[in-house]
């Protein structure tokens, strides 16, 4: 096996070392050095390598053959050398995929496109005859709705394809009937078709939409036609309005008739259309529109013109086009804009990569299918692409090598003829393929390889119980586990809370016994902490629905997540096992579902719904106060709104359940993505600026899509401040450290951000302030997306707690240092701080050498870290500590890791071992124990005591009691002449015991004086004893 290049051997002090050669001298010169005098040198000052390795080293940095190397020389190949060994090492991994599924049957007639709506983490569907399905982020089906035009009539109706216009919340519909229908999903009434688009010349049978992200009134609707026409629309005010409105006065939920031929003409001002037909009469099957290339591509099955590729160089002139030609012609295309590649799937069974300024033959060709390739798509995080061929065979390739990396087959539905789609969501890894009306999924398994995990499921959510000194988490298992807080040990697990029903959140009450879990299937269980359920209520009203959050108060219950009504339940209820909920009086007073709640005492509660509304209540009359929202214009008036873009619980899923939203940017005149959205997932109050509220500063921070934080202020109902803490990452969770000093935030990467806000937003400013506060640690504790933060005060430290979709509760002081994982083998002790999390990233160096001080001050007194999983590494210079090293020693000391019995046997075996066993560490028998906090030295030297004045002059105390005789004391009474006997050895004794004594006396022992003994009587009775030989044998 060939051996490991010195490069990637090195660590990070031994590039240290390195780059102390390169040190500029007196004269501030850059040094460079010849290959034998950096071959001496390096492999004198690392120690680490031979020299062959070094001379290697130098040559391959050499690039330029020039004989000399320098500091930058050499970091410009390791950062292009490790980069590209990280990306190859991505693109080859192979992908594990769980059993396939089939989704519940709701089409009749071949599903005609699949797509995902990032805004609200929802799926939909739609067949030829019109049935559109709803299925939330775990595929399950939430509602179908029947898509109709007037038109024609239904029995003729023909659904050829949709298409999501994400940044305006709309979805278009192409029907044979020769018009494309746009129907809003935020009306009042579900898919209410706001625009008709007549007059088409063909039947249109593929869509494309495209919008810009830095300007989304930027938007460009293509679609190719059965004629061999390719069509598009360019909107110039796509989120004012897609087109012109007839007049001012016409009514609001009339559809609008738009004639193919007006907007040819350029009777709408808005948006401009343009056309091409290079495909001749042969039906375009996939169009897209390539937004860095500003151009259209577009193919068809015919071997001449198969690939279009057009381009407008002025606005006023036609398209120009330049066409591929493919043997056969393609079903399928897709682009790749990092490597800007097109694939396209060939009739002919082969998977084309092409170049687009390289008309006359492809860069790369795929072999390997049998059969014509009806689809692919690529990978973009991993460089890779999918195809799926007609005989049903899967393949993964990787670009770079163009090879098959993976293969799959035998595991889809065995039909003879059918229509298949395939639409991969690369940020859960869920792929979706269509076989006729059938709906089946693959999804990739958790990649975390033997990392240390605390859960079988994904996390939902993380408690800490002072009371107890217990760490409570949640799962989508619906398994709740207690652990300890001080040593990461598990002490309980209970299963099956709401039987198969996950948990979605937890809450615990004021005295910190009860425990309330929400479960998917519409019920909130109160527990103790012995397991035992008080109460069951009924949140859903017997329906399933999902809770984001309980808000326990003093009076009332509060459950949220599902519907637009605060769901109350009142405490003088609680008598009965089954509890119905209660009226709440404020009635609904939100345009969208309530996701989240803050309290602030007295009486102030504040709700967050999924439009980005918050409401201010007052709790004891139940009554709206005042609203707040980022445009300023909502008020306190109801209205229904569309129940399809149902929002959902923070966690769903356990790959990714967080939505998914692109960058925004931060700059106060920044143009917001319109496909974020406002959903406010987490309310806090700043306690300790109740004061600060009535002088303008902010007292309310909010989080949700887009990856923003807000600041508010509830006296004045303003926005204070907005930062995007996570770019690129979509809706986030946050909680404040209960001083007010630390906000921490989490995104659906795992990554975690710790900032300073003691000082921000105390007074306000001439308007919104758009910078952000201080960042003081930027960690990622966790492979997926994080469900749940928790901050809390344990022996006077403040930890932060995070639970994650990967299946681990991972515990770290705040900021920056991490403890480790619950669940882990190997205990911590909490009296020190923790290895430092990887990729933490601060800002102010002042922060970085406080961090050094504490390190260097808790590294006086040695210890054996626990190992961390992935994600925690030992980044000094030493060897890293895997979680395989000790798992796999654990393994074989297990005799029942095997048993037949079950997992649940084999955990209960482990808590039981744990209890009757202490945990003996290696260190027991050096200074690190139970008394390595005392100090251990030499005692100060005592000198003469004097005696106290009162020994030395006691008649000044005692006057002349103290020279005085003491009275006798009186005779002690004889009560020999009052009893009837004197005690003796048998009225003292039991008469058994003097017997058994008498016989076990050895016979050649001389007896005491006063024993008796048995004279005459045979050894076959037991001789009798004294009082002195019992007291002996007893």
């Amino acid at each position: 096996m060939e051996a490991e290049r010195l490069e990637c051997r090195l660590s990070m002090k031994d590039f240290v070392k390195m780059q102390d050669l390169f040190l500029p001298g007196e004269q501030d010169e850059p040094v460079s050095m010849g290959r034998e005098e950096f071959v001496e040198k390096a492999f004198s000052l690392v120690g680490r390598g031979s020299r062959e390795e070094y001379g290697q080293l130098f040559d391959n940095v050499d690039v330029t053959r020039d004989g000399l190397v320098d500091w930058e020389k050499l970091t410009t190949f390791l950062l292009l050398e490790l980069s590209e060994k990280d990306e190859h090492a991505s693109a080859a991994a192979v992908t594990r995929w769980r059993p396939l599924h089939l989704l519940p049957a709701v089409h009749r007639e071949p599903v005609q496109r699949v797509a995902y709506l990032r805004s609200s983490s929802r799926y939909l569907s739609i067949s030829k005859e019109g049935m559109l399905g709803v299925w939330t982020d775990e595929l399950t089906l939430l509602k179908t709705h029947r898509v109709t035009t007037d038109s024609v009539k239904l029995k003729d109706l023909w659904v050829t394809g949709m298409v999501v216009l994400s940044n305006v919340h709309k979805i278009a519909v192409s029907f044979t009937s020769k018009e494309i229908c746009f129907y809003d999903l935020l009306s009042k009434q579900e898919f209410s078709c706001q625009y008709k688009l007549q007059g088409l010349r063909h039947t249109p049978i593929s869509l494309d939409y495209w919008f810009n992200p830095q300007n989304a009134d930027e938007a460009v609707l293509s679609f190719g036609d059965v004629g061999g026409q390719l069509s598009a629309i360019c909107f110039r005010t796509a989120q004012i309005s897609l087109f012109e409105r007839p007049s001012a006065g016409s009514d609001q939920d009339t559809v609008i008739l738009i004639r193919w031929a007006e907007l040819a003409q350029g009777h709408h001002k808005c948006c401009y259309t343009v056309q091409h037909q290079a495909h001749g009469q042969d039906w375009v099957r996939r169009v897209r529109f390539l937004g860095n290339l500003e151009a259209f591509v577009s193919c068809s099955r015919s071997s001449e013109n198969t690939m279009v590729l057009a381009w407008r160089e002025k606005e006023a002139t036609p398209l120009r086009t330049t066409s591929f030609h493919i043997h056969k012609g393609s079903n399928d295309l897709d682009y790749h804009a990092g490597l800007n590649l097109i694939a396209t799937a060939g009739i002919d069974s082969k998977v084309c990569l092409w170049n687009p300024y390289v008309i006359s033959k492809p860069v790369g060709v795929l072999v390997g299918h049998m059969t014509s390739v009806v689809a692919v798509q690529f990978v973009l995080g991993k460089k890779q692409l999918i195809s799926f061929s007609k005989d049903k065979v899967l393949r993964v390739w990787d670009v770079h090598h163009q090879l098959c990396i993976q293969r799959v087959a035998g595991v889809f539905p065995k039909t003879q003829e059918c229509q298949t789609l395939l639409f991969f969501q690369e940020e859960c890894g869920r792929l979706v393929l269509t076989f006729n009306s059938a709906v089946a999924v693959l999804e990739a398994s958790q990649e975390v390889g033997k990392r240390v995990t605390s859960h079988e499921q994904a996390v939902t959510c993380v408690l800490y119980n002072p009371l107890f000194k217990q760490v409570v988490s949640s799962d989508a298992g619906s398994t709740v586990i207690c652990w300890l807080m001080d040593t990461g040990q598990k002490v309980k697990q209970f299963t099956q809370c709401h039987g198969n029903a996950e948990i979605s959140t937890m809450a615990l009450d004021a005295s910190q016994t009860r425990l309330f879990t929400a479960g998917t299937d519409g019920s909130v269980k109160v527990w103790d902490f012995n397991g035992h359920c008080h109460n069951n209520l009924n949140a859903g009203r017997d329906q399933s629905v999902e809770i984001s959050q309980i808000l326990v108060l003093k009076r009332t219950v509060l459950v949220l997540g599902w519907e637009r009504m605060i769901t109350v339940f009142r405490l003088n209820t609680f008598s009965q096992y089954f509890v119905q909920p209660s009226e709440w009086k404020g009635g609904v007073q939100h345009r969208d579902d309530v996701l989240c709640a803050a309290f602030q005492p007295p009486q102030t509660l504040v709700t967050g719904s999924y439009d980005g509304e918050i409401t201010v209540w007052n709790n004891s009359t139940e009554n709206a106060l005042r609203k707040l929202h980022p445009d300023g214009q909502r008020g306190l008036k109801s209205s229904s709104d569309s129940q399809l873009l149902k929002p959902q619980t923070v966690l769903n899923s356990p790959r990714s359940s967080l939505p998914s939203f692109p960058s925004l940017s931060a700059a106060p005149g920044g143009v917001e993505d319109p496909e974020c959205s406002y959903a406010v997932t987490r309310l806090f109050f700043l306690e300790d600026r109740k004061s600060v509220a009535n002088t303008g500063g902010a007292d309310l921070v909010s989080c949700g899509g887009s990856g923003r934080v807000r600041f508010w202020n509830t006296t004045r109902s303003c926005l204070v401040a907005e930062f995007v803490a996570h770019s690129d990452s979509g809706s986030i969770i946050m909680t404040v450290e209960s001083s007010g000093r630390y906000l921490v935030t989490a995104d659906m990467d795992g990554g975690v951000k710790v900032w300073d806000i003691q000082d921000y937003c105390l007074s306000p400013g001439e308007g919104v302030i758009y910078q952000a506060p201080e960042l003081l640690a930027s960690v990622r504790p966790h492979l997926d997306c994080v469900t749940h933060l928790e901050t809390c005060v344990h022996g006077e430290q403040l930890f932060l707690l995070s639970a994650s979709a990967d299946c681990s509760v991972a515990l770290s002081h705040l900021p920056g240092a991490a403890v480790g994982i619950f669940g882990q083998e190997v205990h911590w002790r909490l009296d020190g701080p923790g290895e430092p999390l990887p990729n933490v990233s601060t800002t102010e160096e002042n922060l970085a050498s406080k961090v050094g001080c504490r390190e260097e001050a808790g590294s006086a007194t040695p210890r054996k870290e626990p190992p961390q999983g992935q994600g925690y590494q030992n980044n000094e210079g030493g060897p890293e500590v895997k979680a395989t090293d000790w798992t796999e020693q654990t393994t074989q000391a297990s005799p029942r890791t095997g048993s037949i019995l079950g997992k649940r046997y084999q955990e209960r075996w482990r808590l039981r071992k744990s209890d009757s066993k202490p945990y003996l560490s290696k260190d027991t028998q050096s200074c690190v124990g139970t008394f390595s906090c005392l100090r251990m030295e030499e005692l100060d030297a005592v000198g003469d005591l004097s005696k106290p004045d009162f020994m030395t002059n006691p008649h000044q105390y005692f006057g002349q009691k103290w020279g005085g005789s003491l009275p006798a004391p009186p005779p002690l009474p004889v009560n020999v002449e009052t009893l009837k006997a004197a005690f003796d050895d048998r009225s003292l004794f039991p008469k058994e015991l003097l017997e058994r004594e008498e016989w076990a006396w050895p016979p050649d022992r001389p007896r005491e004086a006063g024993m008796k003994t048995n004279g005459g009587r045979g050894c076959g009775r037991k001789p009798k004893a004294t009082a002195n030989a019992a007291f002996r044998v007893k």
